[in-house]
């Protein structure tokens, strides 16, 4: 039986296409998806869309419809899971710094599901707008999914910045053995602050100047810091700025990008403020963390439970699709904008669902 998923519901972006791909993906489930990005000024699939579509296909041997540039219906009916070495350029159809990690987002989960491990090369913009920095994936999201068993690695041989892209990102990506659950409800101490300011065929004395701000900044909040500098290898130019904070119990990153007429100064001051607004939630997780679990945590069979900075429109989307696929109890508390609590019982896949 086809599943049908409403690609217009709540955040309505591309969120609802990569989590519907990873978990058909995984289930081998049969999905009908209508309307996708319809309230977006540039509706329909986009070259980033399109390469995790094309992915998740080459990777389950799937039958699909609609898998083309603008496309608002997508049908996509995955065969089996295959690991193994792949390569995925965003730009291949048409020129894009469309994120290498949102591509990763669609295949990362199904990929832990295959006998033995996979390597993945992805091209396209590595550190752009409106996604997470590979930098955010490598500090952050990984070691934490690492609690929960899942072994992922990540090294970057050139960073992609808007609008050239070009970036290039190899993923290891080893088989599951155990899902572990993961309960986070405080953060504990914070033990270290530290931090990347980097530039790409652009004066070092930008990122210098980043650094120094950032090191300002936090010094008169009390904070102390060991920020590094670097000097990126990309086709293009950029700069970007992120802070790496280590917790007792778990892992924030902030992280700001430059563009033109934005001072050095401002990049560093954006991600600071980031930083300072979370130590008051005394969450344990920031909202762009938290969001990119539901998926995983819905899969343990077990109960898992969060603290989060701000209930967002993307975590309560990412929910809503996981509830469409699984028998899965989340519950939210607090209201969207605001801090959080969420509680997942996922015990009933035991019983029910053979992945």
């Amino acid at each position: 039986m086809t599943m049908r998923i409403d690609g217009s519901y709540g955040e309505g972006g591309g969120q609802i296409l990569r989590t519907t791909l990873s978990l058909a993906s995984v289930l081998k489930k049969e999905v009908q998806i209508q309307d996708i990005r319809k309230g977006r000024k540039v509706p329909g699939l986009q070259p980033q869309h399109l390469t995790c579509v094309d992915a998740c296909k080459e990777i389950t041997d799937a039958e699909v419809e609609g898998n083309k540039l603008q496309s608002l219906a997508l049908r996509f009916s995955p065969k089996t899971i295959k690991g193994g070495k792949f390569i995925f350029d965003v730009a291949k159809i048409k020129g894009s710094a469309g994120s290498v990690s949102l591509v990763l987002q669609s295949i990362l989960l199904p990929l832990l599901f295959v006998e033995k491990p996979s390597e993945v090369v992805i091209k396209g913009g590595t550190h752009v707008s409106w996604s997470p920095a590979f930098t955010y994936l490598q500090q952050v999201i990984f070691p934490t999914i690492r609690k929960m068993g899942c072994e992922v690695n990540g090294k970057i041989a050139k960073w992609g910045w808007y609008p050239k892209g070009g970036g290039e990102v190899t993923f290891l990506i080893n088989p599951l053995e155990k899902f572990l659950p993961l309960n986070l409800l405080e953060r504990g101490k914070l033990l270290k602050l530290s931090g990347i300011s980097s530039v790409s065929n652009l004066p070092i004395s930008i990122a210098k100047r980043q650094r120094d701000q950032a090191y300002r900044i936090l010094k008169e909040k009390k904070f102390s810091s060991e920020i590094e500098l670097v000097d990126a290898p990309s086709l293009g130019k950029g700069t970007f700025f992120f802070i790496l904070a280590e917790f007792e119990n778990s892992l924030a990153g902030f992280s700001s990008l430059g563009e033109i007429k934005k001072r050095a100064e401002t990049v560093a001051e954006e991600a600071c403020e980031q930083f300072f607004e979370f130590m008051e939630s005394n969450a344990a997780l920031e909202k762009h963390l938290a969001d990119q679990l539901i998926p995983y945590l819905s899969l343990t069979g077990d109960k898992s439970s969060f603290t989060v900075s701000s209930v967002s429109q993307h975590l309560l989307t990412n929910i809503w699709v996981v509830k469409n696929f699984l028998p899965v109890r989340i519950e939210v508390e607090g209201k969207e904008g605001e801090k959080g609590k969420i509680l997942i019982d996922s015990s009933e896949i035991k019983n029910k669902i053979r992945i």
